[in-house]
């Protein structure tokens, strides 16, 4: 935990000192927290699958904050009226997120009484990751329209990176319930194909970078503050974010996860 807290400090620092930069520019400034439920999509269960996607499901949470091109602090005026300044805004975040993870779909119906379907259920973990990172967000319609027009919507996409310091965990309830005894796991990963042994359990903690696009809108919920929905797509470069990589054909994709948030922002000035 104490690592943990010390990761998400150094994070904190790097985006105050990103937006303190930005600041000296003389743009205007809007903070925000946002929450929601993630579907975390991994090695764990069946890929496209609705009761994997359903039950692979956690929390996340974090902290936005908005460059506005659109309005100037250091005189409480508007910018220069350019598309760019009327139509994007730059945005920072910090945030968590965290799901349990088990083995659903065909492999571990009732009806399966294998040696490997048991391993399969006896077989759990968790992902939880912090993230810092940044997105450049397009409004297709007038920034500065929105602003004045309480109970307006003000829909946007956006794309950025983030990067990522993940924490898997791995629990096991069968046999001697080790979790580096390979044996207590899905044979077909012990021996992929017929081949030799696979170190495809991974507890170990690292970082990775990400790509994260979303689609979402504002609501006006007042001249200085607004409400947001959001539903972000988040696609890590590695693929044991869970702690599983498995090398049967199955396993094609890096860990990705669906994230739709809600989120409250302020406008500081």
């Amino acid at each position: 935990m104490a690592l943990k807290i010390k990761q998400l400090s150094f994070m904190a620092l790097f985006a105050i000192g990103f937006s303190t930069g930005f600041a000296q520019l003389g743009f205007s400034h809007e903070i925000g927290v946002i929450a929601g439920p993630v579907a975390f999509q991994s090695d764990f269960g069946e890929r496209y699958n609705l009761e994997t996607n359903a039950g692979n499901t956690g929390i996340g949470v974090g902290i936005i904050h908005y460059i506005n091109f659109s309005y100037r602090a250091d005189c409480s005026c508007y910018t220069t009226d350019t598309y760019f300044n009327d139509h994007f805004k730059l945005r920072s975040e910090i945030s968590w997120n965290t799901t349990k993870l088990n083995h659903f779909g065909q492999w571990v119906a009732a009806d399966k009484t294998s040696v490997y379907a048991d391993k399969l259920r006896a077989h759990s973990g968790e992902a939880t990751n912090f993230d810092v990172g940044m997105q450049l967000e397009y409004f297709p319609f007038s920034i500065r329209a929105f602003s004045v027009q309480v109970q307006s919507f003000a829909p946007f996409v956006s794309l950025g990176a983030h990067l990522t310091k993940y924490y898997p965990k791995v629990w096991t309830t069968y046999g001697d319930q080790e979790i580096t005894n390979l044996e207590n796991y899905y044979d077909p990963w012990y021996h992929p194909y017929g081949g030799t042994d696979n170190e495809f359990i991974n507890v170990n903690r690292g970082s990775t970078w990400s790509v994260v696009g979303s689609i979402g809108t504002r609501y006006k919920l007042s001249i200085l503050s607004d409400l947001m929905l959001d539903l972000r797509w988040q696609y890590y470069f590695r693929d044991n974010i869970d702690g599983l990589n498995h090398q049967l054909e199955s396993n094609k994709a890096n860990d990705y996860l669906v994230w739709l948030n809600f989120g409250y922002i302020y406008y500081l000035d």
